[in-house]
C-alpha cells in the first residue's frame, strides 16, 4: 500500500539525490565488460555487486537482448563569425532538410549569434565550410544553412571530419582519439545519435560470444538520441512536462525475434531507456512490438506500467534526469532509490563512461 501511495505522488522533488563530484566518470573502465555491475532484483529487493561480463548468468536460453544500434557522429564543431573572429560553438542536433544543407543546432556563446551571421569552420586537412545562420528556435537553439559546392555525400564526409566525438559536457576535457571508439557502442550502425546509448557500451565481442553458447538471443532496434532526455525538467508536476521527439525504427524480423521470446515468457532485456522507448512507442493492443518506423515522445514516470521489456540495463545517472526518473519508474521508487544510494555508498561511477545496473 505504501508502494501504491508513492506511485501516486510522483513529483520531481521526489527524484532528488546528492551527487558527488568525484564518482562521475571521465573516462571509460580499461576493459568496457569489466566494469561494476549492481544487479536489483524486484521480486525479493535483494542487491548484488558483480563484473558486466558475468552478467551472462542472470539469462537463459531462449531469452533476448534489445539493443540501440543507433551511432554518435561528431557532432561538436568550432567555428568563427565571419566579421568578428569571434570563437563560436555548433553543436549539431539533427539535420533539417538534405537539399539545402539546413540543420538544427546549438549555438555557445548565444548572445554573440544571430540571424545572417555567418560562421566559418576550418581544420587541418579538411576543406573549409561556411554555413549562415537563417533562425533563432530557442535561446540557445539556431538553425544553420551550410554552403558546399561537392555532393551531398561529400560535405557529409567533410562535416563529420571537421566535428569533434561529442562527449558530456560534464567531461571536464578534450575529446581524445580513443574516444572515437570508447563513446560508441561495439553494435553501432547508423549515424544519428547525438550521445551513446551509454548502457551498451559494456557489451564486449566476448559477451556477444558467451550469449551465442548459451543460447542467449539478441536483437536491434534503432532510436536516434538528441536532445530529448538531457533537456532539465522545470516542472514539479511530472504530467506537465513534454520531451522532444526521437526518430526510431524497429524492423519486421526485430518485432517477430521480440514477440516469439514474449509469447514464450522469457526474459526480454531492453539495454538502455532509450531501447525502452521505442519499445513504448511501438506496442500493439495485444501488448506485442510493431514493426514500426516515427517519432517517439515517451517520458516515463510513475505510475507508468511498461508492457513489453521485463528487465533494463542502465548507467547510473544525475539526479531528476529523464533516465533517472525512468530507472525509478521500472524498478519501483523505493528500490530505486536505496540502491542508488548504496551505489554512491560503494563509489560506483555515474553516467555515460559509469558503471552499470541491472534491474530483474
Amino acid at each position: 500500500m505504501q508502494f501504491k501511495k508513492n506511485i501516486e505522488m510522483a513529483k520531481l522533488s521526489q527524484f532528488s539525490f546528492n551527487l558527488p563530484e568525484n564518482l562521475i566518470a571521465d573516462k571509460p573502465a580499461i576493459y568496457r565488460d569489466e566494469s561494476r555491475l549492481m544487479v536489483v532484483n524486484r521480486k525479493d529487493g535483494s542487491i548484488e555487486h558483480r563484473i558486466f561480463k558475468e552478467i551472462v548468468e542472470y539469462f537463459d536460453e531462449g531469452d533476448i537482448f534489445v539493443f540501440n544500434n543507433s551511432k554518435v557522429f561528431p557532432a561538436r564543431l568550432y567555428g568563427i563569425k565571419e566579421k568578428t573572429g569571434a570563437k563560436i560553438e555548433v553543436f549539431l542536433l539533427r539535420e533539417l532538410n538534405k537539399d539545402l544543407l539546413l540543420w538544427d543546432v546549438i549555438v555557445d556563446p548565444a548572445r554573440k549569434v544571430r540571424i545572417g551571421n555567418k560562421l566559418i569552420f576550418e581544420k587541418e586537412d579538411v576543406p573549409t565550410l561556411v554555413a549562415e545562420v537563417i533562425d533563432n528556435t530557442t535561446s540557445k537553439g539556431r538553425t544553420i544553412r551550410f554552403y558546399y559546392d561537392g555532393s551531398y555525400e561529400e560535405f557529409h564526409y567533410v562535416l563529420y571530419r571537421m566535428g569533434t566525438t561529442p562527449l558530456p559536457k560534464y567531461i571536464k576535457r578534450d575529446p581524445v582519439p580513443e574516444d572515437e571508439y570508447d563513446y560508441q557502442t561495439i553494435f553501432a550502425k547508423y549515424k544519428g545519435s547525438i550521445a551513446a546509448p551509454a548502457a551498451g557500451l559494456h557489451f564486449s565481442k566476448e559477451v556477444l560470444k558467451w550469449f551465442e553458447i548459451k543460447g542467449i538471443l539478441t536483437t536491434d532496434i534503432t532510436l536516434h538520441i538528441g536532445m530529448a532526455s538531457f533537456k532539465p525538467i522545470e516542472v514539479e508536476d511530472l504530467s506537465k512536462h513534454r520531451i522532444e521527439s526521437e526518430n526510431f525504427i524497429i524492423t519486421p524480423e526485430s518485432a517477430k525475434a521480440i514477440n516469439e521470446v514474449k509469447r514464450a515468457r522469457k526474459r526480454i532485456c531492453s539495454v538502455g531507456t532509450s531501447t525502452l522507448r521505442a519499445l513504448e512507442s511501438s506496442v500493439s493492443t495485444k501488448d506485442e512490438v510493431l514493426p514500426t518506423e516515427g517519432w517517439s515522445e515517451k517520458f516515463f514516470y510513475p505510475p507508468y506500467q511498461f508492457r513489453i521489456a521485463n528487465s533494463l540495463i542502465t548507467n547510473f545517472h544525475y539526479p531528476q534526469s529523464p533516465f533517472y526518473i525512468a530507472t525509478c519508474t521500472f524498478g519501483g521508487m523505493e528500490l530505486i532509490q536505496e540502491a542508488y544510494q548504496i551505489a554512491i555508498q560503494e563509489k560506483y561511477r555515474f553516467l555515460d563512461y559509469g558503471d552499470v545496473m541491472l534491474i530483474l
